[in-house]
């Protein structure tokens, strides 16, 4: 399969895809086609992948005088990008005192520096090229609903780091708090906007899933791009091996819900813990962001529900104006891996594992990896560098070893949850079809399909998420909409159909 026809993991009803949940960035913007890829080619740099994170490394490039071809599955900003809560700033929740303890001072130092940088760089960006984005200086804030005592550590931390930290009592939140860590100097914007401004200068190739890379040589729908250098910028690297990236991190779903008619927050708002909730205003709306789980793990459902319930609690009356969805990788030690992909693919560079944070990430990936490329290492390179291990790095890769092992074990040998007949219109499950297993989703209007449940990466037994009507893999993230159309992750299939 050499296209993809939607946003990332978001739907809209009249997609191709059937069902698809806009985000309220992707719903406001203009975004040019662009065309195919339609013949072979060489380049200095392919960048894979046209999120923020690949888009900037290109114009960095580009400004360094390269030749950069940007190689899209989809459209411009159609995966995580379109999904993000598009705050910019260096405050990243509880994570300086942590950084200082486990990797030292100064590797803490250039993680603090190369995300406080990414915030002026996007204001300079947004400046020089006149890119109309709501770009909007804003005070980012941690907030705890228990136990300030943590908000304290990580001031001093922050501050010691050269970071703009200081203590707050009341941060102003529409329910009580016991006070929280200000980062003044941050800002917000429209992501879309911004790459669509930033885009519009960079040779992009749309509908051009790359399929296979060798040494310099993308095959990209059967056509062949050849490179100096290769930059995965796409989420999650899609090739295994060398560098086993499916074995270093988790990836994570969170959902987002914007309001209209709710007091809109002054600043940006994250809470202390991860059950907390996240908030930002964005013109009359306000955005909250929660309730994150382990992605393929949500049999129950709910999420946006909950978010609902919260927002009618705070808000009386508050109208609903859109909901989406993102998924974020994480890595063991929270620290995004950017630099060479692996000691064996010296022309080969990787920017993934974003966490919650991939705004300010995207723009610290195309520093560093724009100026790797050019032969000037960036000074804060060093603590982000993908060949780096540690000991404190074993502990969650133990724990998502045991994840991957679970999903393989049901692949082998789990028993289906349900009978086809039993399962209840507008639902999808695991079921018993005829003596074997599939997946099953029943549209409200009587069309029953059926996919095979086995992840196309690497054998994983998939799980219906109710809330998205989505097959999610729990081992590597992968994910498919309910007809088995591909939709982001590291697998690069789609499912198989079962005609019933």
């Amino acid at each position: 399969m050499c296209s993809a026809a939607v946003f990332g993991a978001y739907w809209d009803k009249q997609s191709e895809r059937g069902f698809f949940m806009s985000s309220l960035w992707t719903s406001g913007v203009d975004m040019p086609k662009r065309e195919a890829l339609k013949g072979n080619t060489e380049v200095d740099t392919a960048v894979i992948g046209a999120g923020m994170a690949g888009v900037l490394t290109a114009w960095f490039l580009q400004e360094e005088g390269q030749r950069v071809a940007v190689l899209e599955a989809g459209r411009v900003g159609c995966g995580q990008t379109g999904g993000t809560t598009a705050k910019i700033t260096s405050q990243h929740g509880l994570t300086y005192a942590r950084l200082t303890r486990r990797l030292g001072r100064e590797a803490a130092r250039q993680y603090a520096m190369a995300n406080q940088r990414a915030v002026e760089d996007y204001r300079r960006l947004a400046d020089s090229l006149g890119i109309a984005c709501d770009l909007e200086p804003r005070s980012a804030f941690v907030y705890a609903v228990r136990d300030a005592g943590r908000l304290e550590e990580e001031c001093e931390a922050a501050r010691a780091l050269g970071l703009p930290a200081r203590l707050e009592a009341d941060p102003g939140l529409p329910f009580a708090t016991e006070g929280a860590l200000c980062f003044e100097e941050q800002a917000q914007f429209h992501p879309l906007k911004f790459l669509a401004g930033l885009a519009r200068h960079l040779e992009i190739y749309e509908n051009s899933r790359v399929q296979q890379v060798e040494g310099d040589t993308l095959t990209v729908c059967g056509h062949r791009v050849r490179a100096k250098q290769v930059v995965f910028a796409s989420h999650f690297p899609f090739v295994n091996r060398p560098g086993y990236y499916f074995a270093r991190m988790s990836q994570s779903r969170s959902y987002s819900m914007a309001f209209r008619g709710a007091s809109l927050p002054c600043g940006m708002y994250l809470g202390a813990d991860e059950e907390d909730l996240s908030l930002r205003a964005y013109k009359d709306l306000v955005i909250l962001c929660g309730e994150p789980h382990n992605t393929g793990d949500n049999r129950q459902g709910g999420h946006f529900e909950a978010l609902e319930r919260r927002a009618r609690e705070l808000w009386p009356g508050a109208a609903e104006a859109a909901r989406w969805s993102a998924q974020d990788c994480m890595t063991g030690d929270g620290v995004p891996y950017i630099g060479h992909y692996c000691t064996s693919t010296p022309n080969w560079y990787v920017a993934t594992g974003f966490g919650k944070w991939g705004m300010s990430s995207s723009m610290a990936a195309a520093r560093i990896l724009s100026g790797e490329i050019a032969r000037r290492p960036d000074p804060c390179a060093g603590v982000f560098s993908p060949q780096r291990f540690s000991l404190r790095e074993l502990p969650p890769m133990a724990e998502e070893g045991a994840r991957v092992a679970k999903g393989l074990a049901l692949e082998l040998f789990s028993i289906p949850r349900a009978r086809a007949r039993d399962l209840p219109v507008g639902h999808g499950g695991v079921v018993e079809f005829q003596g074997q297993t599939v997946g099953l989703y029943k549209q409200e209007d009587g069309t029953v399909y059926a996919v095979q449940t086995r992840c196309p990466h690497l054998g994983c037994q998939l799980e219906w998420n109710p809330d998205e009507k989505s097959w999610d893999c729990p081992c590597h993230g992968s994910r498919f909409d309910y007809t088995g159309k591909w939709l982001n992750g590291p697998a690069q299939e789609d499912l198989p159909s079962i005609h019933l």
